[in-house]
C-alpha cells in the first residue's frame, strides 16, 4: 500500500484465491490497512492483486514475503524456494529481488540466489541484483508503523545494496543499510531472540515468585524506573505468533547445523515459554481445587486467544495450548475473543462475548490476552475466581500470574 501511495506500480501476487477475491473488493484481511487504503490504491490503476503467476512479468523490484514456519522443530523453506522458482521464470535484465522472510543468515545467497540463476539463466549481480531486508512490524501499533519505523537493508554487492537502499528510502522515513544479507538475516534473528530470551527470565521469574510469596509485578514496576540498564519485560502464558516462537529457532538450528554447538540460551528459552501454558493450567487447577472443584466439569470463561494484544492473529498462540489441555482435563469452556471473526473461530468452538452474565454462569475466569475491547469492569465486580495471567485487573478474586 505504501509502495502504491508514493507512485510504483504494484502487482500483488498471494497463491491463496481466497485472498485475492478479498482484495479485488476493496476488503482487507490485515488489521493494520484499513479497507479505505486498499480501496484507494485500487481506484489509482496502481495496484493489481492476483493469484495469476503469469502477471509476474516485468519487474523492476520483486519482494518476496512468504511464511517461514518451522516443521517438526525444523526450519520450512519451501514458500521461499517457491516463490524464488516464479520469480526466476520472470527474470528479466536489471531487475533486483528482495527477500524480507524471516531465515537464517546465508538463505537469501545460498539458497534464493541459485534458484534464480537457474530458472533465468541470469548472473546475479551481473544481469539482475538480489538483496535482503528483514521486515519490522508491530501489528497493532499505532505509534510506530511501517514508514517510520527504521529499515534494516542489504545488498549481494554495492550496486545491489545501492538499489534496495534507494527502493526503501522512497518507501520509509530511515535506512539503515549493512555490510551483507548475512548481518541483515541475523539482525532479525537477533531482535526477536533478544525479546525470547528477556520473556522467558521473567515467566521462570513468575514460577519462583509464586512459590517464594512475592509480588514479581511489583517488583518488574520498580525496576522499570531505572532510567538506564534495565529494559521492561513481562510475563505471560507463553510466546506466540510467526516470529517468537520460530526465529530463535532458526537461528538455533544454524549453528548447530554448521558449527555443531547448541545454542543453550535459545534453547532453554524454548523450554520455559514452551511450558507456560503448563503452568497456567496448573495454576488454574489448584486454585478450583481449593474451592473443591475439579477442573472436569467445571465452566472457564478464556478470554482472549490472540498471541497479542489488540490483533486477531493466533498463529502459535500459547492460548490454544491452554485451551486444548483444559479440554483434554474435561473443561466446560467459553471461547471470547473480539478480534477473531467467527468464521477464523479455532474449530469446535462458537465466538462468546465477554458479558456479566457469561461470567456469573462461570466456575473460573482466565484472561490470557488483554485486549482492550473487554469490558473488565464486568470481571472486577464478580465473585467469579479470575487467574489473570496479563495484570490487567485487580480485585480480591484476582490471582496474577
Amino acid at each position: 500500500m505504501r509502495a502504491v501511495e508514493v507512485g510504483y506500480d504494484v502487482t500483488g501476487f498471494d497463491t491463496s484465491a481466497q485472498k485475492i477475491h478479498l482484495l479485488k473488493s476493496g476488503s482487507s484481511y490485515v488489521e493494520d490497512v484499513h479497507h479505505s487504503v486498499l480501496q484507494t490504491a485500487l481506484a489509482s490503476g496502481r495496484y493489481a492483486p492476483t493469484f495469476s503467476m503469469t502477471e509476474l512479468h516485468d519487474f523492476d523490484f520483486a519482494v518476496i514475503t512468504v511464511p517461514t514456519p518451522l516443521r517438526e522443530t525444523l526450519p520450512d523453506l519451501s514458500h521461499i524456494e517457491n516463490a524464488s522458482r516464479a520469480l526466476a521464470e520472470h527474470l528479466t535484465p536489471g531487475a533486483t529481488v528482495v527477500l524480507e522472510s524471516t531465515t537464517y543468515p546465508g538463505t537469501t545467497e545460498e539458497l534464493v540466489v541459485p534458484i534464480l540463476e537457474a530458472g533465468s539463466q541470469l548472473k546475479c549481480g551481473v544481469d539482475f541484483y538480489v538483496g535482503y531486508s528483514p521486515e519490522r512490524i508491530d501489528p497493532g501499533n499505532a505509534e510506530f508503523t511501517f514508514v517510520n519505523t527504521p529499515k534494516v537493508v542489504s545488498g549481494l554487492g554495492a550496486e545491489a545494496r545501492r538499489r534496495v537502499v534507494d527502493l526503501y528510502s522512497s518507501l520509509v522515513d530511515t535506512v539503515v543499510p549493512v555490510s551483507t544479507p548475512k548481518e541483515a538475516e541475523l539482525t532479525k534473528l537477533l531482535e526477536n531472540t533478544f525479546r525470547h530470551v528477556n520473556i522467558a527470565l521473567v515467566n521462570e521469574l513468575a514460577v519462583f515468585a509464586k512459590d517464594l510469596d512475592i509480588d514479581l509485578w511489583e517488583a518488574i514496576d520498580a525496576a522499570s524506573t531505572k532510567p538506564f540498564g534495565y529494559m521492561r519485560f513481562t510475563p505471560g502464558p507463553g510466546v506466540g505468533g510467526h516470529c517468537l516462537p520460530v526465529d530463535p529457532s532458526y537461528l538455533s538450528w544454524q549453528v548447530r547445523r554448521t558449527l555443531g554447538h547448541n545454542f543453550r540460551f535459545v534453547e532453554l528459552a524454548n523450554d520455559v515459554n514452551n511450558h507456560m501454558p503448563d503452568y497456567v493450567v496448573r495454576r488454574l487447577m489448584l486454585a478450583l481445587n481449593e474451592m473443591g472443584k475439579p477442573v472436569s466439569g467445571s465452566t472457564i470463561v478464556v478470554a482472549g486467544l490472540a498471541y497479542k494484544r489488540n490483533t486477531s492473529d493466533y498463529r502459535e498462540s500459547p492460548a490454544l495450548r491452554v485451551v486444548e489441555l483444559l479440554e483434554t482435563l474435561g473443561a466446560d469452556l467459553r471461547l471470547c475473543d473480539p478480534h477473531i471473526l467467527e468464521d477464523a473461530f479455532p474449530s469446535g468452538f462458537d465466538p462468546h462475548d465477554l458479558t456479566q452474565e457469561l461470567i456469573d454462569q462461570s466456575d473460573a475466569v482466565l484472561i490470557l490476552t488483554d485486549h482492550d475491547a473487554f469490558d473488565y469492569s464486568v470481571v472486577t465486580s464478580t465473585s467469579t475466581y479470575v487467574l489473570d495471567t496479563r495484570h490487567r485487573v485487580s480485585g480480591p478474586n484476582v490471582e496474577h500470574l
